[in-house]
């Protein structure tokens, strides 16, 4: 699970702090700077952002920033926020809100992944971010941020921690082709593995591309008959490999890459479908056409 104990809470600096400055509203992005709060000590710089994706980045950042995701939305509330902490991201801690109180989410060692967290509570998701303790009034000269996403449980989005590492079952499946985001049928071409990172690439070589939501997959004209070129990402310890033979991948988007989530062989699939067509269980018409 990507969060953690209750032994890893912020210290009470955030939640019982004597002053909260507006920083920002009605934005997706928002970069600002630690320094604003002046010599104030026990100050928490709070920003409330709008959208279901956008970024934040602090420059100079201080003792703390509270990030509160308040979309504009008609329908549900969102049920998954990732985040993405940018490259540069160093020195401090992120932490959400869990029944009133703080339970930290990502430190120095996960800067490089992708962290999600369901906030499907009465309260709109908060995120906390704790900069490195420098003495009441001071704050840093570096800088830190993360780009994040407010994902629709209704949809079947989850995040990469949420991979089960195992095949799924055929109901699964049937969903997973009516709610991925993205869809596609192809082949193998190789699969590398990061182990700084703690994740596997998987390259494919896609005969058809059923539906995908940000260009994770694009074509390729160059080859005969033309096909799509991809990356598929999935956790390292799903201990992915290479196969043979012609496979459909469904999964979930995160900042504009393909994350695994059913892969099955397309003539299993076929065979999962056409039952479920028969006995009139399938979720949804999948295109059988070529």
């Amino acid at each position: 699970a990507p969060l953690s104990s209750a032994g890893d809470m912020v210290p009470q600096l955030l939640l019982s702090a004597s002053a909260l400055l507006l920083a920002a509203a009605d934005l997706c992005d928002w970069t600002g700077s630690g320094s604003a709060a002046g010599p104030k000590p026990r100050v928490v710089l709070q920003v409330r952002l709008r959208c279901t994706e956008g970024s934040v980045r602090w420059v100079h950042p201080g003792q703390a920033l509270r990030v509160v995701l308040e979309p504009n939305l008609s329908s549900t509330r969102p049920g998954t926020v990732c985040i993405q902490p940018a490259p540069s991201f160093g020195g401090a801690g992120v932490f959400v809100e869990r029944t009133g109180q703080l339970v930290q989410l990502l430190g120095q060692e996960g800067r490089h992944r992708v962290f999600c967290f369901r906030a499907d509570g009465p309260h709109r998701p908060a995120i906390y971010i704790q900069g490195s303790s420098q003495g009441p009034g001071t704050w840093s000269r570096g800088r830190m941020g993360f780009r994040y996403e407010l994902l629709d449980n209704s949809r079947g989005a989850a995040g990469p921690q949420q991979a089960s590492c195992r095949p799924c079952s055929d109901a699964e499946l049937l969903v997973a082709i009516c709610s991925s985001d993205f869809v596609v049928r192809g082949h193998i071409k190789k699969v590398s593995h990061d182990s700084a990172h703690q994740t596997s690439v998987v390259e494919v070589s896609a005969a058809r591309v059923y539906r995908q939501r940000s260009g994770a997959f694009q074509p390729h004209p160059s080859v005969s008959p033309p096909s799509w070129r991809g990356h598929i990402h999935a956790l390292l310890r799903c201990r992915v490999k290479p196969g043979a033979g012609e496979f459909l991948f469904t999964g979930s988007e995160h900042f504009g890459e393909a994350w695994l989530g059913c892969a099955p062989r397309f003539k299993d699939f076929l065979s999962v479908y056409h039952k479920a067509r028969r006995e009139g269980r399938n979720s949804c018409d999948f295109p059988l056409d070529d």
